[in-house]
């Protein structure tokens, strides 16, 4: 059995830590407006995790969430305002690639919703890019 070693990640200011115990997977850069504003960035970089390999280290307690429709949503530090996670039905399902501590063996494969990226982004040549989400 291979064994990996953890990913661990943390908010701006160290207080929220977390593990991941297995590999992180499918890293996807989402250039859609709403995460545009939910992460004031040009897009979203995350990857997903396996649920039960993920676990808080500290600070869970300064998480706050914003859940939308359909039980998704996104946790982040109530003190310094990064975004850590993504969520669905209360479990963790991907980690922002920003709060990801080192160099995690992991590239983004695919470019997502980049038909509604910003104007004044410009998208490398030869990256694998969707109009909207994958089929």
């Amino acid at each position: 059995m291979e064994e990996f070693m953890p990913i661990t990640g943390e908010c701006f200011y160290g207080d929220i830590q977390y593990r991941v115990s297995g590999k992180l997977r499918d890293a996807k850069s989402c250039h859609c407006s709403r995460c545009r504003k939910a992460f004031s960035v040009q897009a979203s970089a995350s990857a997903f995790v396996d649920p039960n390999e993920f676990e808080w280290l500290s600070g869970e307690s300064l998480l706050t969430s914003f859940i939308g429709k359909y039980g998704y949503g996104l946790q982040f530090c109530k003190n310094c305002g990064s975004t850590l996670c993504t969520i669905h039905n209360g479990k963790v399902f991907q980690v922002t690639l920003g709060s990801v501590n080192g160099s995690p063996d992991i590239e983004i494969s695919q470019h997502i919703f980049v038909g509604s990226k910003a104007n004044w982004e410009v998208i490398p040549k030869g990256v694998l890019q969707f109009h909207e989400g994958p089929e």
